[in-house]
């Protein structure tokens, strides 16, 4: 089981967010046609939908590949994720033309720590418990 651990490690780290993305995807939509909530999140949406899942295989992948040298908790490893994903994020919506609402701008320090707690908690137990399940870990 030592083959194409590299694919390993990236289908482990896609598996978490992949379906997370469909609901909220399926919420948003159910809420947009149903409910005529007013927001057009189809400029937008494509960030998260194919960079986030892209995004945790590569950061599993590293892990993986730096866990000889680097002596680091998976759970430490992908809450530093959101430092990488948050300016990014911020980056293409500037590029983009999007408006950053400013309540989102009054919110972003408490939206960082509950990202920052979220990631902590799904890479320590769930892309945590894929490796170990897939051998990596």
């Amino acid at each position: 089981m030592n083959q194409h651990t590299y694919l390993r490690a990236y289908l482990a780290g896609i598996a978490v967010p992949t379906p997370l993305l469909l609901v909220a995807m399926t919420v948003y939509i159910v809420f947009r046609l149903v409910y005529h909530f007013p927001v057009p999140v189809e400029r937008f949406i494509v960030f998260p939908m194919a960079v986030l899942p892209n995004a945790w295989g590569v950061w599993n992948i590293l892990f993986i590949a730096w866990r000889g040298r680097l002596q680091m908790s998976i759970g430490l490893h992908g809450a530093l994720l959101p430092f990488l994903l948050a300016p990014f994020g911020f980056a293409v919506a500037g590029a983009l033309n999007i408006p950053i609402p400013h309540f989102v701008v009054q919110f972003l320090p408490v939206a960082a720590l509950q990202a920052l707690i979220v990631y902590y908690l799904a890479w320590k137990y769930l892309v945590g418990s894929l490796n170990r399940i897939l051998g990596l870990a």
